[in-house]
């Protein structure tokens, strides 16, 4: 999928659905729209914060930034795992902003996400998946994190994370542009 766009702002991408949640659970409900703030993340989702919010690194990191306040995954993801079997949708897997049309993994670091008229977020790494995964659905933690015995490399398929530069209201349907960061692309690693 080749949907990312340059500072020119053309995309075809699309927020698919919204998600949040005022406890910690693994899914996220979805919802009409969700409000980003700056520095913070998903307003009264349990995941918004200046510092870690993750519930485990919060007992041995609790002072660093909180490099994870928004979730965003790509509905393509839910296709992939249709086709093994795994029925997943919107908000199932944690996700705040789930899209379509936009390839999140191929993203360099600092790439800012424009998602509708005013919300920016900077992405910050990939979603480590946990073993919750398989809690949900079994196997399904095999299907989103892998190693290549070839290379040793793991991929990571299940989103990428990121930080509010600015704050504003996300709906279902809204457009999502991509700018490049300027200067040799670092590639996303998990935060």
């Amino acid at each position: 999928m080749s949907t990312r766009s340059g500072r020119d702002g053309n995309t075809n991408g699309r927020v698919a659905a919204v998600s949040r949640n005022e406890t910690y659970a693994f899914s996220k409900p979805v919802r009409e729209s969700v409000t980003l703030l700056a520095g913070l993340g998903v307003e009264g989702d349990v995941h918004a914060g200046r510092t870690i919010r993750h519930q485990f690194r919060m007992t041995y990191e609790p002072d660093l930034p909180n490099l994870r306040q928004v979730h965003l995954m790509h509905a393509e993801l839910f296709d992939e795992l249709a086709l093994k079997g795994y029925h997943v949708t919107a908000g199932r897997l944690g996700e705040n902003i789930t899209t379509r049309g936009v390839d999140l993994l191929s993203l360099p670091t600092g790439t800012l996400l424009r998602l509708g008229a005013e919300a920016v977020v900077e992405v910050t790494g990939l979603r480590n998946p946990c073993a919750k995964i398989n809690d949900f659905r079994p196997g399904l933690l095999a299907e989103v994190f892998a190693l290549d015995p070839a290379s040793g490399d793991f991929t990571f398929k299940s989103g990428v994370m990121g930080v509010v530069h600015t704050g504003g209201v996300v709906r279902p349907g809204d457009p999502v542009v991509a700018e490049l960061p300027t200067g040799p692309h670092r590639a996303l690693e998990r935060v």
